[in-house]
């Protein structure tokens, strides 16, 4: 077992984002970077502003809708990330770590949804 201690998923979305962020300011200023890098820019910062959206959402259907908008937010981030590594417009050790953070976020938000979703289903199923 690992003894560092488990980091909550709106800290760690919300440093993932600053590391966007700094990407982003770090791009070449062409054209392809440029486009990208409004897209990643986007996709990469709302993860973690859907993830504080759930987190002080209303009820657990809320919880659930927005942990997979924001599941929906880091698929496409890792997308874009990896595009930038795969077109060469950044250096693949430049990103490697920002691309392994985007998919373990989305396996993370992944299973977040799959489990409300679940309890949401069984709370229902009690209640009929």
């Amino acid at each position: 077992m690992s003894s560092q201690p488990i980091e909550k998923i709106e800290d760690r979305t919300y440093k993932f984002a600053l590391r966007i962020v700094r990407l982003v300011k770090a791009l070449p200023k062409d054209y392809a970077s440029r486009a990208i890098g409004r897209q990643v820019l986007r996709s990469g910062t709302s993860i973690g502003a859907n993830v504080e959206e759930a987190i002080g959402g209303s009820s657990k259907r809320d919880f659930a809708n927005k942990m997979a908008i924001a599941r929906k937010e880091a698929r496409e981030t890792h997308y874009w990330l990896r595009l930038l590594r795969d077109s060469e417009l950044v250096k693949a050790d430049r990103i490697s770590s920002l691309i392994q953070e985007a998919l373990e976020l989305k396996k993370i938000l992944s299973k977040t949804v799959t489990t409300t979703r679940k309890r949401l289903a069984s709370a229902k199923k009690i209640a009929n």
